[in-house]
């Protein structure tokens, strides 16, 4: 009995206990580890002072086979982060307003008993992180991950700016007096960037985004183009002149990117995406930049303070999610495969940690432009 216990695998779930209903999820995750032979599940809370990073680090200590995240973007972005080269995959458990990420893997959004199967027989993905290195005014540095976007300017401004209170209470509405209020900023970003080993540029845009991924909630895709899995960053500068280049920037983004381009159809009559004034386009491995002046930074839709400079890259297949097997099964790739297959074990953790290691020291040139 004790043997056989040795081998049953063990999940960690982190939790944000404002997201979550603790109860049903106790519940539906005893089910899962009866109906799979598990054994019981690690459970790690988040807190004002952790918002998952250090307790994720517990779980990867504890080399367990899988970490759920059970909160919102800012849960995920912080379990991913400790995640990040280990090996061990990550399942969503979307519970917030944003579920950033989930909606870019078109995973279910509000189907626990699903979303808690992926995470126990689902397959394994390997997906991109950025990595970014923010500078402050007083000069001192941090080092954070991000999976969906970094942004600078008037998305940064706008959730700086939103009442959390009435964020829990109304979700995604919270954000309209937090629009309103940045769209009356006429300050733009002054900055010089750099996409990789291209020269630099002298430039000024109202928003700087620097994206993993392309989807916004209310159907927006913002960065048509962009991939979790291509080792690249899709970049977008908004740079409009006056009310008719917010127009041009709603309708690409809301219309023709958001409806239009996700069906094939759409994409056939579309064709390539082109470029509107109001908006230019990159990619990249690395972004570095530096500001006129400190700018409030956003990770994953959460608010980082202020940036006077950064450095970003593109962390490569770093880390690992769990998909409904179904999904995997109309997969073709050689990073998808069945999820009792990718249990992590202590010897790969450790090599992909001193890979991300190795690599970091790589990129750690400062954030100056």
């Amino acid at each position: 009995m004790n043997a056989a216990r040795l081998q049953q695998k063990t999940a960690a779930i982190v939790y944000n206990p404002i997201k979550v209903d603790l109860e049903e999820l106790r519940a539906a995750l005893q089910t899962q580890e009866a109906a799979n032979n598990w054994g019981p599940t690690l459970w790690l809370e988040t807190s004002e002072d952790d918002p998952g990073e250090q307790i994720t680090r517990t779980a990867v200590e504890k080399k367990v086979d899988v970490v759920i995240a059970a909160g919102g973007d800012g849960t995920v972005r912080a379990v991913a982060e400790s995640l990040r080269g280990t090996g061990i995959p990550l399942a969503l458990l979307p519970s917030g307003t944003g579920n950033l990420l989930a909606r870019n893997l078109a995973l279910t959004l509000d189907d626990m008993t699903h979303s808690l199967e992926t995470a126990f027989t689902g397959a394994n993905r390997s997906i991109d992180l950025g990595v970014i290195d923010i500078e402050r005014a007083d000069s001192t540095r941090d080092r954070h991950a991000f999976l969906v976007m970094a942004g600078l300017g008037i998305d940064a401004k706008m959730i700086a700016n939103t009442n959390s209170e009435l964020k829990k209470r109304v979700g995604w509405l919270a954000y309209v007096q937090a629009i309103t209020l940045a769209l009356r900023d006429k300050d733009e970003l002054r900055f010089r960037y750099r996409l990789g080993d291209h020269p630099t540029r002298a430039l000024r845009a109202h928003t700087l985004i620097i994206g993993n991924c392309g989807s916004l909630p209310a159907n927006m895709l913002l960065l048509p183009d962009a991939a979790v899995d291509d080792g690249v960053f899709d970049i977008v500068m908004l740079r409009p002149k006056g009310f008719f280049g917010w127009v041009q920037i709603w309708a690409r983004v809301a219309w023709e990117n958001g409806i239009i381009r996700r069906t094939a159809m759409g994409r056939k009559l579309m064709g390539e995406v082109k470029e509107v004034r109001a908006m230019e386009y990159d990619k990249g491995e690395s972004v570095t930049a530096r500001f006129s002046r400190a700018e409030h930074i956003e990770l994953d839709g959460d608010a980082f303070g202020e940036a006077v400079a950064f450095k970003t890259w593109v962390d490569a297949g770093s880390l690992v999610v769990r998909i409904p097997a179904e999904v995997a099964a109309d997969s073709t790739g050689d990073d998808v495969g069945a999820g009792d297959a990718g249990a992590s074990d202590a010897g790969a953790s450790e090599a992909g940690a001193s890979d991300a290691g190795a690599s970091d020291a790589g990129t750690k040139e400062d954030a100056h432009a």
